[in-house]
C-alpha cells in the first residue's frame, strides 16, 4: 500500500530552494512534520538539472537561483 502522504508530494510541483537555503536538507526545519523521517542533505547544486528527490519521501526540489 502506498503512503497517501508520499504519494502527494511526489506529484506536487517543485518546493523552489534558493542559494541561500543551503545546504538542502529534507525534511526541511519549517516543514509541518518535520520529522517525518531521518535528515537528509540533498547535493542539489551538484544536479544538471538543478532538482532532486528525497529518498525518503519522494519530496521535489528546485534551485530557483
Amino acid at each position: 500500500m502506498t503512503n497517501p502522504a508520499i504519494a502527494t508530494q511526489s506529484e506536487q510541483s517543485p518546493i523552489q530552494v534558493a542559494r541561500k537555503d543551503l545546504p538542502l536538507s529534507c525534511p526541511r526545519p519549517d516543514a509541518p512534520v518535520w520529522n517525518m523521517h531521518p535528515r537528509v542533505y540533498l547535493p542539489i547544486e551538484d544536479e544538471v538539472d538543478q532538482t532532486c528527490v528525497c529518498p525518503y519521501c519522494g519530496a521535489r526540489y528546485q534551485l530557483v537561483d
